[in-house]
């Protein structure tokens, strides 16, 4: 992997891949931002299967916030995302920061989803 300027994110983040599984008892919580959105995803590794998502690309986030690449946004993203565990069933994740600083965008998911009851 190169480390050219671009692909700093992308190095960052199979650094913390390679430490960071999740399994079905014990998702790993994938987080994404783009300037203009955030994503997040419960996937099992062991299985290479999402078992939940949500992003501010959805409808039910878009009618709550007016712009998807804020805070703002990402706190009602992290309580769709812990909701959603909740149905599943699932109350412990494994955090994933993609390659971001853990602050901001990043840090309001994982804020919001404990707060609503997922633990990290």
């Amino acid at each position: 992997m190169s480390t050219r300027k671009g692909n700093n994110r992308i190095v960052r983040h199979s650094r913390i891949r390679s430490k960071v599984m999740g399994t079905p008892a014990r998702p790993r919580l994938a987080v994404y931002r783009s300037l203009n959105h955030i994503y997040a995803q419960l996937i099992d590794d062991v299985a290479g299967r999402t078992l939940v998502s949500a992003a501010t690309t959805l409808k039910e986030v878009r009618d709550k916030v007016k712009h998807g690449g804020n805070k703002k946004a990402a706190a009602v993203v992290g309580e769709i995302i812990a909701q959603k565990a909740a149905e599943k069933g699932i109350k412990q994740v494994c955090f994933d920061r993609g390659g971001f600083k853990y602050h901001g965008c990043v840090a309001m998911v994982a804020e919001a989803a404990r707060k609503a009851g997922l633990q990290l």
